[in-house]
């Protein structure tokens, strides 16, 4: 049984980790602040879901578990209201989408 966790536990580690590696690229690849931020907040908040049942499945059913569902819950809130309150923030201050910014200039 012990095998089985650490098979499992691994692969939700290393997905995790693909998945977090992906969003940094993506962070790095995209052209605008809006397709960044998309990018970077989907992946991130999926590598980090992986990573921590990766270790929950390495804890076993210990106190050790029962903190990290309490990081994943406080992880899955904060993440997307934090992405949402820096694109608002964002659009507000009149940065545009890079879409916009090309309709504009074949405008004029």
């Amino acid at each position: 049984m012990t095998v089985l966790t650490d098979i499992m536990s691994w692969i939700f580690l290393l997905s995790g980790g693909f998945f977090v590696f992906a969003g940094g690229v993506g962070f790095l690849r995209m052209p605008d602040l809006y397709t960044r931020m998309h990018a970077s907040s989907l992946t991130e908040s999926l590598g980090a879901i992986l990573i921590l049942v990766g270790l929950m499945f390495q804890g076993g059913l210990t106190l050790v578990t029962v903190k990290l569902v309490i990081m994943l819950f406080f992880l899955l809130f904060t993440g997307p209201t934090a992405a949402y309150a820096l694109a608002n923030a964002a659009l507000l201050a009149g940065v545009e989408p890079q879409a916009k910014r090309k309709q504009k200039r074949e405008e004029a």
